[in-house]
């Protein structure tokens, strides 16, 4: 006989929901500091009660000190309490960047900068950290054409390291695509792509040390150093409008600018203790207040009850947006002091002295979650007093994926060995699905990166494969 029985069970789990609140709070911390103030703006638009502090004055007389900022600026030389739990205020103002969701990142435009492209070869050519973090800097300094304007000598002074590393690197950057890429003028530029080509003869070498002389349509003399005939003469020019004049053209997105910081990282005085001291550049990031008198007046007219519910959710908008924007404050100015402490030899005598670091060794020391530093140093500049620098630079030991988490070139390497060895051979894996499938766990990669990667793994290409597994 079956006995039906009815019970009662309390059973006790734990669930992560991103609220809309979480979700813009880690948005916003992996904003720059200019996109952090058109949010702002937009803000300020929709609520009343949100409004800019003005300031008297931007440069203060010696007779009148600068007013201390709250939380925005730290010493890391002395232990700073942080408290990374700000509570919730109103319905899902959690503010914690740790969420354990490591799968949720702020999306990025599909579409591949030069940086990136240049970035992605940078972490397959050179292993050495401080030739990674030479050529991050030198990709920095390519101009509009995606030409190195700079001289070998002014760069190992600027960069602090031996002139010698530059000579060894700078060849090799050269060698990058676009062909043409890194080249010092245009005469080089034409030279690298006929190299590559095998079309750099004595002629035609000739032809590109004179190039002013086809500007100044002087063919007679141009002819005559180059040792050719003038029907020769225009075969060489023929071919010279071939070649591309300006590499970083064929990235029509991006845009040379000069990079701003979003903090500032300052030496302190001998006489005041020495170090450094790290804020955020308060001239990029307006400071937000709640306006509470304006606050009172509209309270104290609100009568309806949807006057006083628009009143009590905006006030708790407004409320909720200047704790996030303290909290982003203090998580970035947390970890941009633990990777200055980190790298302190560097700063103070150049690359030479850069220390290898990952994002698990900032996120270990400052107690948070690998993704949450990777929000944090992307996109974001640091101003030093040895130049400007993008935050991610001093990670320079593998990719930084979509996962927010750092994949080193030798694990990147391993997986797509693991999915060429697992490969169906009737659906063999072509370099494109290859990055799909690398993507869609978190690893985004050239479709070059991949094939790089193949070849150094002498993993022989996806035609060659389905030959070889169709004989087997």
């Amino acid at each position: 006989m079956n006995t039906i029985n009815q019970s009662l069970d309390l059973r006790q789990t734990q669930s992560l929901i991103m609220t809309p609140q979480l979700r813009q709070a880690i948005e916003m911390l992996q904003m720059n500091n200019i996109e952090l103030a058109e949010l702002i703006e937009k803000e300020m638009e929709q609520n009343p009660f949100l409004e800019k502090e003005e300031t008297s004055s931007d440069t203060p007389t010696p007779e009148q000190p600068p007013e201390p900022q709250d939380n925005m600026e730290q010493d890391f030389r002395t232990e700073t309490d942080f408290d990374g739990g700000t509570s919730a205020m109103g319905s899902g103002g959690n503010l914690q960047f740790d969420s354990g969701e490591d799968g949720f990142e702020n999306r990025m435009s599909d579409e591949k900068s030069l940086r990136d492209h240049l970035t992605d070869q940078l972490h397959i050519e050179f292993d050495d950290p401080k030739d990674r973090m030479i050529g991050a800097l030198l990709i920095d300094r390519l101009d509009e054409s995606g030409f190195l304007r700079d001289d070998p000598e002014h760069l190992h002074e600027t960069l602090g390291c031996a002139p010698e590393r530059i000579s060894r690197l700078l060849p090799l950057l050269k060698t990058f695509d676009p062909t043409g890429i890194f080249a010092h003028d245009l005469n080089e530029c034409f030279a690298l792509q006929l190299e590559e080509q095998g079309k750099l003869d004595a002629p035609m070498a000739s032809f590109i040390e004179n190039l002013h002389l086809l500007g100044d349509y002087d063919h007679e003399k141009l002819a005559e150093i180059c040792g050719v005939n003038n029907a020769y003469l225009q075969d060489m020019i023929a071919e010279i409008k071939t070649l591309n004049p300006r590499p970083a053209g064929l990235f029509d997105h991006f845009i040379s600018q000069t990079a701003i910081p979003d903090v500032l990282m300052k030496k302190i005085p001998k006489h005041e203790g020495g170090g450094w001291r790290v804020e955020l550049n308060s001239e990029t990031l307006p400071r937000v207040l709640v306006n509470q008198e304006y606050v009172s007046i509209v309270s104290n007219s609100a009568v309806r009850k949807e006057d006083k519910t628009y009143v009590n959710n905006q006030l708790t908008a407004a409320n909720w947006l200047i704790r996030a924007l303290d909290q982003r404050a203090q998580t970035i100015l947390k970890t941009a002091s633990q990777m200055i402490e980190e790298q302190d030899a560097f700063f103070l005598f150049g690359v030479e002295f850069l220390k290898p670091m990952t994002l698990k060794d900032i996120a270990e020391k400052i107690e948070m979650h690998e993704s949450t530093v990777s929000r944090v140093t992307t996109n974001k500049y640091i101003g030093t007093p040895r130049g400007l620098f993008e935050l991610k630079y001093f990670f320079t030991t593998g990719l930084v994926g979509s996962d927010g988490l750092n994949h080193s070139a030798e694990s990147i390497k391993a997986r797509i060995k693991d999915l060429t060895d697992k490969e169906d051979p009737k659906k063999i894996l072509s370099d494109d699905k290859l990055v799909v499938l690398l993507g869609e766990e978190g690893i985004e990669v050239a479709r070059r990166t991949v094939a790089k990667y193949r070849e150094a793994l002498h993993i022989p290409s996806s035609v060659q494969r389905r030959k070889i597994k169709k004989n087997k």
